[in-house]
């Protein structure tokens, strides 16, 4: 069930640390009391922005753990094993708010960093109920919450089918203590009550939609590989509140009207989509010294992706009786995987595969071209450029 969330931020792709194209001429999108002469373009000031959020990330975690130990020590332990995930990436949610935010006006990085850091807490619970579904203890070649806890729990002598309990537990509760944190901070941030209250609000349908993305990629495995609507998945599961959400919390923020966040959402959409497809590629042919992860776990899974539906679509009778043999067996094996990568790549599927995402990312490069005020527009066409750039 591996999504977005793992292997295409692992190799930057999506979240290069600033946008590589400047673009000549071009102003932030603020107020006149704002803007002077040397102002630095935006590219800038939204690192500004994500280096504060790391900070208060870190703040915030530690704090957590403090008013933690005041309740309960497996309380504090439990914090820090999610404290420990958070903002190992590079904040590419909070960077989407962040961009949003100061592209569409906004100038005060006090108020958005909060609402910038709770996209990535957020994240965090995704990730740490994912691996709970995955029943996967470790995350970028390290223990995750779970592995965290079933290693403490080894070292005082309980292991095997007796910490599993404590285990799931842990993997449950870490989230929705994370969960929980996303929305208190973002009514921490020092904005006006009405604003933070829509914020709220669209987090909330973030995780409701995502709930339904995930619940339809557990139960994939249950339908046959052509039977499954990955794209659709894609969108549920990784587009909302991956991009849509964090760039419609930033635009709310700095005022925005209906018209660009539909704008906002058409983009993240499509961005959502060509991310995971990418993800879904790098799961089976990337480089897992690159990425972090492993090029087999998906197809050991049979995780229904899209490119595996278009594998079986393209595949001949010798080419599907390979796939037939082989996707889903949790012995697979890298010889295995090398035969299915054959077939993906002989079939056809591969290259179709890319021009899907090639569509997606022409749809979002279009829509923030045509939509967006720049500087904005510019600074999301680049990302949606790394995006693509990353492989194929």
């Amino acid at each position: 069930m591996r999504s977005a969330r793992t292997r295409a931020e692992g190799v930057g792709g999506l979240v290069a640390d600033s946008p590589a194209r400047a673009r000549a001429g071009s102003r932030p999108h603020v107020s006149a009391a704002a803007t002077t002469t040397d102002e630095p373009g935006l590219a800038a000031r939204v690192e500004d922005g994500v280096a504060a959020v790391r900070l208060l990330l870190v703040d915030d975690a530690a704090a957590r753990r403090a008013r933690a130990r005041e309740l309960a020590a497996e309380h504090a332990a439990l914090w820090r094993a999610v404290g420990e995930q958070i903002g190992g990436g590079r904040l590419m949610r909070p960077r989407l708010t962040v961009a949003a935010y100061l592209g569409l006006g906004g100038t005060d990085l006090a108020a958005v960093a909060p609402v910038a850091a709770a996209q990535e807490v957020l994240h965090t619970a995704m990730l740490v109920h994912d691996d709970v579904l995955d029943h996967d203890d470790t995350r970028r070649g390290r223990p995750n919450v779970t592995g965290t806890v079933r290693r403490r729990l080894a070292a005082r002598g309980v292991a095997g089918p007796a910490a599993d309990d404590p285990v799931l537990a842990a993997g449950l509760l870490g989230g929705d203590l994370a969960i929980a944190a996303a929305f208190d901070l973002v009514a921490s941030a020092p904005v006006p009550a009405a604003t933070a209250l829509r914020v709220v609000r669209s987090l909330a349908r973030a995780v409701d939609t995502t709930v339904a993305g995930e619940l339809l990629d557990v139960t994939g495995a249950l339908h046959g590989p052509t039977a499954v609507d990955a794209l659709r998945v894609a969108e549920l599961k990784t587009s909302v509140y991956s991009c849509c959400a964090p760039l419609a919390a930033g635009a709310v923020l700095a005022g925005a009207d209906d018209r660009v966040l539909g704008v906002l959402d058409r983009f993240g959409t499509a961005f959502g989509v060509a991310f995971q497809l990418l993800d879904d590629e790098l799961g089976v042919f990337g480089d897992p010294a690159t990425t972090g992860k492993s090029v087999l776990s998906d197809l050991r899974e049979g995780k229904r992706t899209e490119l595996l539906r278009l594998a079986y679509l393209r595949a001949d009778d010798a080419q599907r009786a390979v796939l037939d043999a082989t996707v889903g067996r949790p012995d697979l094996t890298e010889g295995d995987a090398a035969r299915v990568r054959d077939v993906i790549a002989a079939s056809g599927a591969l290259a179709e595969a890319r021009l899907v995402r090639a569509d997606a990312v022409r749809t979002a490069r279009t829509t923030a071209a045509e939509g967006l005020p720049e500087p904005l527009a510019g600074y999301l066409v680049d990302l949606v450029d790394a995006t693509a750039g990353v492989a194929g």
